[in-house]
């Protein structure tokens, strides 16, 4: 199977394709292992709102659950156990695409449970326990990057454990996240851990922030505001992308990076994530053509995936060197009106809140499927 052309030289530029999407059916039916081998898919994100759509569909995880009814298991314990097995089988299927890569790419992430994002000691309890039960060199743990979150990166990283930050909105979140992983870097190799085997990405969410500021520039309603609609997502990752040069490529060599790199430290990818288009106005991969940069993730939903494939478009590097611009654009968003500080603070807010919505359904499914199928 001849990989395809587009998406081939996506990669080429510099960008490692994931599919932000998994289910045991697309493991089983081998769909997931043809992405591999067509698509350049090198990584698999999720998160609870996949988990819970992977569970609500269809009959696959029947047997299972009605095994774990018999074994007394509760709704929380059937659905750790559900979602590992999958993440652990994914890895499998990656395994050969981790061993290419040096272990770069290759990896699929799994979240804490949503509902201890503000509460950092369970978040590197729930961690630590996730990476051992799937118990695979190319897991990624998800850690959102809450203020709480960002104590929990440094530590969950201090274990040697592989970490992607998820969840950030803001530059300024940004940075302290891969000051977080930096840190957690240094202090691992005190603790005597391989450094060079620990990895992150930094999930920077693009669509969300159009969708967030283009509702407050059509309430502006002026003509300045209005011809800002659909800027601020690609200047906002564009912005974390300068950030990111400037920690990793700074050229500083008494920078902390430059010093743990010596011992084997790997750079925090950022990765471009909420990449579906939601306004049907704008072009379908857009967050894919204006984002292409080296070293760089894009995990993608199924639909943009096949959209890029069908009819996308390369210019080159988008990101490198566009910062001025970018924050030309912020300036300009400031200047309408948007309060670009409660923007963040409201993404960040919702983005949690939606999780434990997805989680908390997923709870209530799973406790109703676990009766039924015990009183069976």
């Amino acid at each position: 199977m001849a990989q395809n052309e587009n998406l081939a030289e996506l990669s080429k530029a510099g960008v490692s394709v994931w599919l932000d999407d998994l289910s045991r059916d697309r493991i089983r039916s081998g769909n997931l292992a043809e992405l591999v081998a067509t698509r350049s898919i090198v990584g698999v994100t999720t998160n609870p709102t996949i988990f819970q759509g992977a569970l609500s569909q269809g009959h696959t995880y029947d047997e299972q659950v009605k095994e774990l009814a018999a074994q007394g298991a509760d709704a929380d314990a059937a659905i750790r156990t559900i979602t590992t097995d999958d993440v652990r089988a994914a890895c499998d299927v990656l395994a050969e695409v981790f061993e290419a890569s040096g272990g770069v790419d290759g990896r699929i992430s799994i979240e804490v449970d949503p509902r201890l994002a503000f509460d950092t000691d369970k978040t590197v309890a729930q961690a630590v326990e996730l990476w051992k039960i799937v118990d695979r060199p190319n897991l990624f743990i998800k850690i959102p990057a809450t203020e709480e979150g960002l104590p929990a990166i440094t530590r969950v990283i201090t274990e040697g454990i592989s970490v992607n930050v998820t969840l950030i909105f803001s530059v300024e979140r940004y940075r302290s996240v891969m000051g977080a992983y930096l840190d957690g870097v240094r202090k691992a190799r005190i603790a005597g851990h391989d450094i060079a085997h620990i990895h992150s990405v930094a999930s920077f969410f693009v669509s969300r922030v159009d969708t967030e500021i283009d509702k407050r520039l059509e309430q502006i309603g002026s003509p300045e505001a209005l011809a800002l609609r659909g800027k601020a997502g690609i200047a906002n990752a564009r912005l974390a992308y300068a950030a990111y040069q400037d920690v990793f490529d700074g050229g500083n060599h008494t920078s902390t990076y430059s010093h743990l790199a010596s011992g084997g430290a790997n750079r925090q990818r950022p990765l471009w994530a909420s990449t579906g288009v939601k306004n049907p106005d704008y072009p379908d991969t857009m967050y894919i053509t204006e984002l292409v940069g080296p070293n760089t993730v894009n995990t993608l939903p199924e639909k943009t995936l096949e959209a890029f494939a069908d009819h996308g478009e390369l210019h080159g590097d988008a990101v490198s060197g566009t910062g001025a611009e970018a924050q030309g654009v912020f300036d300009a968003l400031t200047a309408a009106g948007i309060d670009l500080v409660d923007v963040f603070d409201v993404l960040e807010r919702e983005g949690v809140e939606k999780f434990e919505k997805s989680w908390e359904e997923l709870l209530t499914a799973t406790t109703a499927e676990l009766k039924s199928t015990g009183s069976n």
